[in-house]
């Protein structure tokens, strides 16, 4: 099932949202299920599957090991927003009119959502959206307005917004498993699960605050490459601690001012 379920998923994203196949028109029987789990900035370094010598992922590695990990791939656009557009429809940014994270989203365009309703599956988008228009596409729907809050973070609901107590992770997840409880097994169905972390800022959930107080992390060979043997761009990208990064915000440190002229 969970090959059958990657390969659907693949095959629709790259098809350019055509018309559904008769094969799915007819409402054939043992159609799969599609839950498609989206974490935001998510590195392979955080991965234990992938190699991290620190972080341990079993759920995830769980799924590497019986379904497919890619070990070579490729965006279209990695930007938070016109990445999901990416997937959304099919195509390139360009088309689909996402150039950023300030445009907003032309849901009247076709999107693999859409196409799957009249295929007959029932459809469902929860979490992190960041396309500024309201979802389409979906027979229901409950996501985080904007970046969404770690924290106790609101939450709009086919069009009502509210505050729900709790981890925004946690709570997207919840939110999840009560609509899958409540479908009918009848038609099959997609559900997009998309979370909010681990976006920066980096905050996680109360009871991990402290993982990590008696571990060691070892600096990355690479801490303080100054890359002036190769090429400009490399070595303009935003991700330095020192330049790009604040010390409270991501970093979770209180440095004296002597500190802080130090770095």
């Amino acid at each position: 099932m969970n090959k059958q379920i990657i390969t659907v998923f693949v095959l629709i994203l790259f098809c350019s949202c055509k018309k559904p196949s008769k094969e799915l028109e007819n409402n054939t029987p043992n159609r799969p299920n599609i839950i498609f789990i989206m974490a935001d900035d998510h590195a392979v370094q955080a991965i234990s599957s992938y190699g991290s010598k620190i972080n341990k992922t079993p759920n995830i590695d769980r799924i590497a090991r019986d379904g497919i990990r890619f070990a070579n791939s490729f965006v279209t656009n990695s930007i938070c927003a016109p990445s999901r557009a990416v997937l959304l429809t099919g195509t390139h940014s360009h088309i689909n009119g996402q150039i950023d994270n300030v445009t907003v989203f032309d849901g009247n365009q076709v999107t693999f959502p859409k196409l799957l309703q009249q295929a007959g599956y029932k459809t469902a988008m929860i979490g992190k959206w960041h396309l500024k228009s309201d979802p389409t596409g979906f027979d229901y729907w409950n996501i985080l307005p904007g970046q969404g809050k770690y924290y106790n973070p609101d939450f709009i609901e086919m069009g009502n917004k509210h505050i729900i107590e709790g981890y925004v992770t946690d709570i997207t997840t919840d939110l999840a498993l009560n609509w899958l409880d409540s479908i009918s097994r009848d038609q099959p169905f997609c559900l997009l699960l998309h979370h909010k972390a681990p976006h920066r800022n980096w905050l996680p959930s109360p009871e991990h605050l402290t993982s990590y107080d008696d571990i060691e992390i070892p600096l990355p060979e690479t801490f303080f490459d100054n890359y002036s043997t190769r090429e400009q761009t490399a070595g303009n990208q935003e991700m330095t601690i020192a330049k790009d990064m604040y010390e409270a915000y991501d970093l979770k440190l209180k440095l004296s001012e002597e500190e802080k002229n130090t770095l």
